[in-house]
């Protein structure tokens, strides 16, 4: 970074950048615990055991100390080497039609607010309005480090229970949404080469809500990889050639994760009923009637704080499935 060139390769700059971003992450932490340890130890051979206000301060000190070997313990959770790439997030609307559109909406509200809390930032590639209200689908980034090994916890099916604010009698209703979460993988990171032959290409007129149009060019570009059928778009970008290159990069990224899941199914085979948790399956639950109350199905870790976990304080689910997933154990599930 000190060389007089760094910055003439804008790209591999920003990438270099945010590599030092993380490094200092796993780094800092660990020089500044060793300094208080050394400093806690040097304190304990001055103690005088008369001295109750010091014992007490030097416990406090001490009880800092353990908290913060235990954050420094649980990042061996991101034990894979994509763990550390950025996030692509997609929600996707179930059976419910204008219910499930408006649960979309508010899981990417609480998205958007988890994003905050944490210091990352979020980048908006594709939405589709619902008819009535709320979110069909909706694709977004989610940049910052460690942000995929965080995300990765929330892939499934999450589902809403409440009392329904379009039905006129007041009736509980149930929606779900998928959410699906893959790490966006860099040319530095993975070689994925993909031939023109093998993609379709097709552009449209980006549109807004209520079926504006956004502009009055085609940039909005749809690509279909025809050996296995994804399919990825972009219009969040007012270049056809932005948005281009941003499908590229999901379209990627989600080979890259075909491929994985491949490599985890075979792996899998080996463990036989013992592996009773696939991505597809529900893993959660949000009920605010009756009661209130956020179930993880997985892990068993819940709060009757639905409001914060809607406003976006979801990390006590994310670090309790990190967690158990290290182990390879989870509550209520066989061994």
């Amino acid at each position: 970074m000190a060389q007089t060139n760094f910055w003439d390769e804008q790209t591999r700059a920003q990438e270099i950048v945010e590599a030092l971003k993380l490094e200092k992450k796993l780094v800092d932490p660990w020089k500044k615990l060793k300094k208080d340890c050394t400093d806690l130890e040097e304190l304990v051979e001055l103690i005088d055991p008369s001295e109750e206000v010091v014992i007490i301060e030097f416990r406090n000190e001490l009880a800092i100390l353990e908290e913060g070997i235990d954050a420094l313990e649980f990042e061996r959770v991101f034990s894979d080497p994509i763990d550390t790439s950025n996030a692509i997030i997609s929600i996707n609307a179930g059976a419910g039609g204008t219910e499930s559109c408006d649960w979309v909406s508010m899981l990417y509200r609480m998205y958007q607010r988890w994003a905050e809390l944490r210091g990352f930032s979020l980048e908006l590639i594709d939405l589709l309005s619902g008819e009535d209200a709320g979110i069909k689908n909706v694709t977004f980034f989610v940049r910052g480090p460690m942000a995929y090994g965080n995300a990765k916890a929330e892939r499934g099916v999450h589902r809403l229970v409440r009392i329904s604010p379009f039905d006129s009698n007041s009736r509980r209703h149930t929606s779900f949404a998928s959410v699906d979460v893959i790490a966006e993988i860099t040319d530095a990171a993975i070689a994925i080469d993909i031939a023109e032959s093998d993609l379709r290409i097709d552009t449209y007129r980006a549109g807004g809500a209520g079926g504006q149009h956004v502009n009055k060019t085609d940039s909005a570009v749809r690509i279909t990889h025809i050996p296995t059928g994804v399919i990825v778009q972009c219009q969040n970008e007012r270049s056809q050639h932005k948005n281009k290159s941003t499908a590229m990069k999901v379209l990627k990224a989600k080979l890259f994760q075909l491929e994985k899941e491949k490599e985890d199914s075979e792996r899998q085979k080996q463990y036989g009923d013992k592996m009773e948790i696939s991505w597809g399956s529900q893993i959660r639950s949000y009920v605010f009637h009756p009661y209130s109350m956020v179930k993880d199905h997985r892990t068993k870790f819940e709060t009757s704080n639905t409001q914060a976990v809607m406003d976006g304080e979801i990390c006590g689910f994310i670090k309790e499935y990190l967690k158990q997933a290290m182990t390879g154990e989870f509550a209520g599930l066989k061994k």
